[in-house]
């Protein structure tokens, strides 16, 4: 199957909607501090959904792995681990400045890192500089940043003119100041998923070399990537989960018992203010797992569908990147309208909220005709 760069975008804006869904049903969960809900859908999201999709559409993905390059497969890990860091940030950026806001400035920076920085450490930039097909591409991810940038300013925008009491109406905790050193770390960080993926294209093209042979769909062919990368990344979360459940003695909550000093979760539990010593019952505790689960399932197909999206992309895959994070920040912006995040604002800062929408969704548009007009020039 050859190259679609339009099939491809809607691939990335469904990863994008499930990304930006993800966080949602934290909103029911009750009596259980971060660590313990974070920890449960991070083994959904990180360990069981990557290996269970993974197995029933590769079945021979623990040999592929096995054969695979212990230096792709090591470098996929690393990078996979440093972008955990990334994860664990990325919570907080949200919680000091909302969902709107917070996801369009960590990922905007996740954006630009993640994607321009594969090919130019791979000695693909020139290259793509000079092409017209790749100078339609960097077009369409400079509309990105411009499109990330007035969303950075209605957040501005809306920082001033709101009281510390109506912020805190839709975003509890809000805090630019704090906000913003939080979600520029987490960008960062968090643009190292994208060199794991990158790093692991080695496992990519065997995967897709098996699929050929075998008469499957080549569409496959980045879930054993994933499968490493998100490895990586569920050790720098377990390592820090397990610091904050012991030191919290928060353990217990996983099985409705009371305990812990719920220190941490009165500021990252949407559960805050519930007495550490009342019981979970058994109904609360089934719902509590549920709303876990399926957390952890919605973020591990924001990956799913990207890996699918990049397989249609051809040529210039670097770009799926900037239409992955485009994506997610355009249906957490809407997410953030619906609950009333920007409610208050001027018609001056809505406008800019409006406006920062409509230049991020041309910016998919612009990055997968540049793809299409290389997918041309290939034929």
């Amino acid at each position: 199957m050859g190259p679609n760069p339009f099939l491809g975008v809607v691939y990335h804006w469904l990863g994008g909607l499930s990304s930006a869904t993800c966080y949602l049903p934290y909103k029911g969960i009750k009596r259980w501090a971060w660590e313990v809900y974070w920890f449960l859908q991070g083994i959904v999201s990180w360990i069981i959904a990557p290996i269970a999709i993974g197995m029933a559409l590769v079945p021979e993905l623990p040999a592929i792995l096995h054969r695979s390059p212990s230096r792709s497969v090591a470098l996929a890990y690393m990078w996979g681990a440093l972008w955990g860091f990334g994860g664990l940030t990325f919570g907080m950026s949200v919680r000091f400045l909302g969902l709107a806001l917070g996801y369009a400035i960590a990922l905007g920076l996740c954006m630009v890192f993640g994607t321009l920085m594969p090919p130019i450490f791979s000695g693909e930039f020139g290259g793509i500089v000079h092409d017209h097909a790749g100078q339609v591409v960097l077009l369409g991810i400079a509309i990105c940043v411009a499109g990330i940038v007035i969303n950075a300013l209605a957040g501005i925008s809306k920082e001033r003119e709101l009281s510390a009491e109506q912020k805190q109406i839709s975003v509890r905790e809000f805090n630019f100041g704090k906000g913003l050193m939080v979600a520029i770390f987490a960008g960062i960080m968090s643009s190292c998923f994208a060199y794991g993926l990158a790093a692991g294209k080695p496992i990519g093209n065997l995967t897709k070399d098996y699929l050929l042979q075998t008469g499957r769909a080549d569409l496959w062919q980045n879930l054993p990537v994933l499968v490493i990368v998100l490895w990586g990344g569920f050790t720098t979360n377990f390592i820090w989960c397990c610091v904050k459940l012991l030191g919290n003695g928060t353990f217990g909550q996983m099985w409705g018992r009371p305990g812990g000093t719920f220190a941490e979760s009165e500021k990252d539990s949407p559960s805050a203010g519930v007495s550490s010593t009342s019981r979970i019952d058994f109904r609360n505790l089934l719902i509590n797992y549920l709303l876990s689960a399926a957390t952890g399932l919605m973020w591990y197909f924001q990956f799913f569908f990207y890996s699918m999206g990049t397989t249609k992309m051809g040529k210039y895959d670097f770009s799926s990147w900037t239409l992955h994070m485009a994506s997610i920040i355009i249906f957490s912006t809407i997410w953030g309208l619906l609950y009333k995040e920007w409610k208050g604002t001027s018609r001056r800062t809505k406008v800019l909220v409006g406006l920062g929408l409509v230049v991020l969704i041309l910016s998919t548009v612009v990055v997968g005709y540049g793809n299409y007009l290389k997918s041309l020039a290939a034929m």
